[in-house]
């Protein structure tokens, strides 16, 4: 069976992307009981876009209900599963062990996929879930190369999934108390506020009391602030050999609060690298064009790889060569087509389309009308307006154009 690319969904919108960009499934949260409580999420009066979605593509849909439940909600989870039988869903994502008697007891028919909030890393544990009924397990992003190997080879029938892309947890697999700590809002909870992300400044040297004269590395900016907490991005496109001679079974992207140009990019760069396409490294190097940190190998080849992303924190913030200015929903003939604008678009200003299979092309004569079919200079976030070009586009590809900011802390 081959290999699966997985891609995130924060929304529909992002859904229908990440399908029409190559992923073989998705991922995606009840508002509720997601890890990602500011992604957008699905409500349940919206599954049934979701159910429509499922059906015209065949695809995977995987839910994550990954918080850690408190009492309230986990009353709540038994009124909320019984609704959840005809859901579109192939699969949930949970870590609290406490829903698994729910799940037989009222959606036994529905795969369960362990978390990577679980942080199972060895055999012995991917055998416990395994007999307590998961299908799946997402290994904690600590299991290197060799782990993953070694967990195949005791639990060959247990599918195994990890994280290939995206931001990594400074903490052990997210599972981190400093969000709590400084602003009240719980990762555990879907509410993190990425203190990890923050900029610090440090007014004594960083130096262990038993290792006097080693220092933690430490770099600072023009204003003396650093991101020691801060990790790099994971991308491992450039090994997806290993991946699956290691045994996994789902390659993940991170990203259901990113935006759709995230999606899109990444998920067609992945795409294009598993089907050996004859020209996947352009699609690759489309992977530095989105908002990304300094990539790194993260724990695949070992804690001392030398790019390694949690014993070496990235230096700078955010790149972003470009700017996500919107998509195509609509083609409407004679090379007009409605859009939903995202960033500001300005007549003069260069733009680029990029679609699933076309890398990118350059427009420098554009034009846009409003709803009235008037012509104006520029349409704003948010407004209604009509894009006139002689390069055929088609519905969902994107609008991007350079970034004038290159790095954003």
């Amino acid at each position: 069976m081959a290999i699966e690319l997985l891609s995130p969904a924060g929304n529909a919108a992002k859904l229908r992307t990440a399908i029409n960009y190559g992923a073989d499934a998705c991922y995606m949260g009840l508002s509720k009981y997601s890890l990602r409580k500011n992604a957008g999420n699905f409500s349940e009066d919206e599954l049934e876009e979701v159910r429509k979605i499922r059906q015209e593509t065949g695809k995977k849909l995987y839910c994550t209900m990954n918080i850690l439940f408190s009492e309230d909600q986990i009353q709540d989870a038994k009124t909320l599963l019984p609704t959840l039988k005809d859901s579109p869903f192939d699969a949930f994502i949970i870590t609290d062990l406490g829903l698994v008697p729910l799940f037989r007891k009222y959606l036994p028919e529905k795969a369960l996929h362990l978390s990577t909030q679980a942080s199972c890393i060895n055999s012995e544990s991917a055998r416990m879930y395994r007999d307590m009924g998961f299908e799946r397990v997402i290994l904690g992003r600590e299991a290197s190369l060799d782990d993953i190997r070694r967990i195949k080879d005791a639990v060959p029938e247990l599918e195994l999934e990890a994280f290939v892309h995206g931001a990594m947890c400074m903490s052990y697999s997210g599972r981190c108390l400093l969000s709590s700590f400084l602003t009240g809002r719980s990762a555990n909870q879907g509410d993190c506020s990425h203190t990890c992300r923050w900029n610090y400044k440090l007014h004594y040297a960083l130096e262990e009391e038993e290792r006097p004269g080693t220092y933690y590395p430490i770099e600072e900016d023009e204003s003396g602030y650093t991101t020691i907490l801060s990790s790099k991005d994971l991308c491992m496109i450039d090994h997806l050999d290993d991946l699956e001679k290691a045994g996994l079974s789902s390659l993940k992207i991170e990203g259901r609060m990113k935006s759709i140009y995230y999606v899109a990019v990444v998920t067609r760069a992945y795409r294009k690298a598993l089907d050996h396409d004859p020209e996947w490294e352009k699609y690759r190097e489309d992977l530095f064009n989105v908002s990304h940190r300094e990539y790194a190998t993260g724990f695949f080849y070992g804690r001392d790889s030398d790019d390694g992303a949690i014993n070496r924190p990235t230096s700078y913030g955010y790149r972003r060569e470009y700017m996500y200015l919107g998509s195509v929903l609509e083609e409407l003939g004679d090379g007009k087509y409605l859009i939903d604008v995202r960033n500001q678009i300005r007549v003069g200003k260069s733009l680029e389309y990029i679609g699933p299979d076309m890398l990118f092309i350059r427009d420098d004569s554009f034009t846009l009308t409003d709803e009235n079919g008037e012509s104006i200079e520029k349409l704003d976030h948010c407004r209604k307006g009509f894009l006139h070009t002689s390069v055929p586009l088609k519905k969902g590809y994107i609008l991007r154009a350079e970034s004038d900011v290159k790095e954003v802390k």
